[in-house]
């Protein structure tokens, strides 16, 4: 089978909210869901899953109506800071906050999220493997989050490094999964769907 991983589109930024901050997405946002769900709906998919925050949910609703499939919804493939109590944008974090990206590269994350990298990698892992036994020979679309993204792929890869690369809202990443129990990566970042409108 095929894990289609899709990172979500542009959310919004949320600074003390009363409980975790579940940001939607910006109206550039759901233009960037828009243009994935044209670049999708050409693909046999058979099946769309997305983590339960909201601005995974939202990505994958255009392509959900496209296609007339209703998403499941896959609590395991949450970001690691689901429950903080605001959402900066990565792009904010990097420009402003070095000790944040020096964390991130470190695996310090329970500052943020509660969860060890090892723990967090491992949720994130039984999600996707639950996934593929339930879907087994068929192409899903799963709308999660950078770090998710980075820490599954990192386990297929085998990279003791597990945030190493930066994915594009939107971006899709392609998973080849055996049934042997073999997982292979088709590819990482692809972002044709943005880059021919000229919007990264």
């Amino acid at each position: 089978m095929e894990l289609v991983l899709v990172r979500h589109a542009e959310p919004v930024r949320i600074t003390d909210s009363a409980g975790p901050a579940d940001p939607g997405l910006t109206p550039l946002g759901y233009e960037q869901s828009e243009r994935l769900a044209q670049w999708l709906e050409h693909e046999s998919i058979d099946q769309i899953a997305t983590s339960p925050l909201l601005r995974a949910r939202e990505t994958a609703l255009p392509l959900a109506k496209r296609l007339d499939i209703e998403p499941v919804v896959e609590p395991r493939i949450t970001e690691y800071d689901a429950h903080a109590k605001e959402y900066i944008p990565v792009e904010e974090l990097l420009a402003t906050n070095p000790d944040w990206k020096n964390e991130m590269a470190e695996g310090r994350w329970s500052n943020e999220g509660g969860l060890s990298a090892e723990d967090f990698q491992a949720q994130v892992v039984a999600g996707f493997e639950h996934l593929i036994e339930q879907f087994s020979s068929q192409r899903v679309v799963a709308v999660c989050h950078g770090g998710v993204i980075n820490v599954y792929l990192a386990h297929v890869l085998k990279n003791d490094k597990k945030m190493w690369f930066y994915p594009h809202y939107t971006s899709i990443s392609r998973v080849h999964a055996a049934s042997s129990g073999v997982r292979s990566i088709g590819s990482v970042n692809e972002i044709g769907h943005l880059t021919a409108t000229h919007d990264v």
